[in-house]
């Protein structure tokens, strides 16, 4: 993993994002301005998860947040949660690291852009290993933390990374237990990098199907999915020409553009 700093962490008084964790401004100015930068953005997070979702299945995302997941999961089943109490949500203060939802009860389970966010990784996926029924599906979208990413972080100063954390240790957290918002975008690189150790922590719970590096310039020029900055607006051509650009730069340097990964993780019986 192609590294700039070891770690860099920074004050919320620090970030230059506008509206830092306010879910109600985001649900509002998204619903009043219809971006198109921020609707593509959307739909290339969440539409190819349908792929995994059949229509009787039943399943909830954790860490929903604004709960944008509702415009594009297509299943009728779908329900949105997260450890806010925000009106909007159908389950509200549950904890990822210890749900309270039955065993064995979800055929998936969605986390996007939500895992960094976690202090205690391994407590998250024991948990969704034990709500899911046999075969389901973990869908995960999480930041790649390529020296692009590290860059944008820096210059930002929104949430920050830290590679020298151990992702599968329990008793020290890898980002803050006081503050959900607070996010270390290195955990998923640390997690999901290593295939040999994944197997040796994960492989008695999890198989992952689907993996795909994904996301640059459309992310940057979005204009941000919760927390806000500049963007330019562009008609849906230019946008798409710029997906194909991303595509090609990540195709070429992954560790240099790429800014997202798209998992499936099926759960495997003991």
């Amino acid at each position: 993993m192609l590294k700039l700093l070891e770690k860099i962490e920074f004050k919320s008084k620090e970030n230059k994002m506008r509206y830092i964790a306010d879910t109600k401004i985001a649900l509002d100015q998204y619903l009043s301005k219809k971006s198109k930068n921020l609707d593509f953005l959307l739909k290339k997070r969440f539409n190819w998860m349908n792929d995994f979702i059949k229509d009787s299945d039943v399943g909830i995302e954790v860490g929903s947040g604004i709960g944008f997941s509702k415009d594009y999961i297509k299943n009728k089943n779908f329900k949105i949660s997260d450890i806010s109490s925000d009106k909007h949500l159908d389950l509200k203060r549950v904890d990822a690291q210890n749900t309270g939802l039955m065993s064995e009860s979800l055929d998936f389970v969605i986390a996007s852009n939500m895992v960094h966010h976690i202090p205690y990784p391994m407590k998250f996926f024991e948990e969704m290993y034990r709500i899911l029924k046999k075969d389901g599906k973990l869908i995960i979208f999480e930041p790649y933390c390529s020296i692009l990413l590290q860059l944008v972080t820096i210059i930002m100063k929104h949430e920050g990374f830290n590679f020298t954390v151990n992702p599968w240790d329990n008793t020290n957290p890898k980002s803050s237990e006081k503050d959900a918002w607070h996010g270390n975008i290195a955990v998923s690189n640390l997690i999901f990098d290593n295939k040999e150790k994944f197997e040796k922590k994960l492989g008695h719970c999890f198989e992952i199907k689907y993996e795909k590096l994904t996301e640059c310039l459309i992310f940057l020029n979005s204009g941000g999915v919760t927390s806000k900055t500049f963007c330019i607006p562009l008609n849906n051509f230019l946008i798409k020409v710029i997906d194909k650009i991303d595509d090609l730069l990540i195709k070429l340097m992954p560790g240099v553009f790429c800014l997202g990964r798209r998992l499936v993780l099926k759960k495997i019986s003991r």
